[in-house]
């Protein structure tokens, strides 16, 4: 199975309500590996590689988020993956 790397820049109120902590979760269920961070500018950031599949139902759960999250953009590229990860984490 083919895997790639989906990185994504995810706006609207996703800092201050568990969005990477919720993240974390999903991906690591999914059984991904990269990291999510928040950006100076009020945004998310995301880098995760693993299974097609499995990395387009974590940008689904993105577009969602945690209860109190309310995304308004996603924006996302997708590569080959680099294999440079080990787990997924919160930076």
């Amino acid at each position: 199975m083919e895997h790639r790397r989906l990185s994504a820049i995810i706006a609207g109120r996703v800092q201050g309500v568990f969005y990477r902590a919720n993240t974390e979760a999903a991906a690591k269920k999914l059984g991904l590996t990269g990291w999510v961070r928040n950006l100076p500018n009020g945004r998310v950031e995301l880098v995760a590689e693993g299974p097609q599949q499995a990395l387009e139902k974590l940008l689904e759960w993105c577009r969602q988020g945690p209860p109190l999250a309310r995304v308004t953009e996603i924006k996302e590229s997708w590569e080959e993956a680099t294999g440079e990860f080990k787990d997924f984490s919160v930076l």
